[in-house]
């Protein structure tokens, strides 16, 4: 109860979604350790969404339309 107090809102009310939650958290198993490698990234990751849309066609008006 501690923590789900903790974590009250400004006003100090709590629903029951948020004790759920708190309680999911507590009964979450915990992360594993971080692995040791000697892999190394080659290309840096570049955050691009819209490849999902270019993998796919998509009708506009009857008439198909490629994303590019």
């Amino acid at each position: 109860m501690e923590l789900v107090l903790e974590r009250a809102t400004p006003a100090g009310s709590v629903s029951a979604e948020h004790v759920r939650n708190v309680l999911a958290r507590l009964n979450a198993p915990q992360t594993p350790e971080q692995a040791e490698t000697a892999l190394q990234l080659t290309h840096v990751p570049k955050a691009d969404t819209a490849r999902y849309d270019r993998l796919r066609a998509t009708r506009v008006d009857g008439q198909e339309v490629h994303h590019e």
